[in-house]
């Protein structure tokens, strides 16, 4: 049983660093900026360890992220980015048992549930930091953020997915 908790917080601690790399050096440029890799293993971390793990991960990996550049985003993150996760961890929950297509369609909603929270939810808090035009001029780079997170997330769950089964 300790040996079984010892595992789950290694993977829960490993996926919260890897959101913190993915989102702080990961980047894919744009012509205004860049996107990060973050989200996808935001997503991950949901399908792979569950709602309470995914959650921690996802949210404090990011959150930790936001202290190396914006830290006045690091509490809203930290909240975004562990409610995707628990939708995530929901999808992959209801996609297991399912026929592979069902099971994929299922994922790729739960992906797109959890993009538009984040897409909202930075929307909502922008909107009180620099006003709404101001925080409209993100949302293209939030939600193309979120296609990229939840593509990468796609290829990559079914290459870990059995791996993480055991920590369940």
């Amino acid at each position: 049983m300790a040996n079984q908790k010892l595992k789950r917080l290694t993977a829960t601690a490993l996926c919260a660093a890897l959101c913190v790399v993915a989102t702080t050096f990961l980047r894919i440029p744009t012509a205004l900026g860049y996107v990060n890799l973050g989200d996808a293993f935001v997503l991950l971390s949901g399908m792979l360890l569950g709602p309470l793990g995914g959650a921690a991960a996802g949210g404090i990996g990011s959150g930790l992220a936001d202290l190396f550049g914006y830290p006045q985003y690091a509490p809203v993150t930290l909240v975004i980015k562990a409610v995707m996760a628990l939708l995530a961890a929901w999808a992959a929950k209801l996609a297991d048992g399912k026929r592979p297509a069902a099971a994929i369609v299922i994922r790729l909603t739960g992906g797109l549930l959890a993009e538009a929270v984040m897409v909202g939810g930075y929307l909502a808090y922008e909107s009180v930091l620099y006003g709404l035009g101001a925080a409209v001029v993100s949302v293209p780079f939030n939600a193309l953020q979120g296609a990229v997170g939840i593509l990468l997330a796609s290829i990559v769950y079914p290459l870990v997915k059995k791996p993480f089964a055991r920590l369940k």
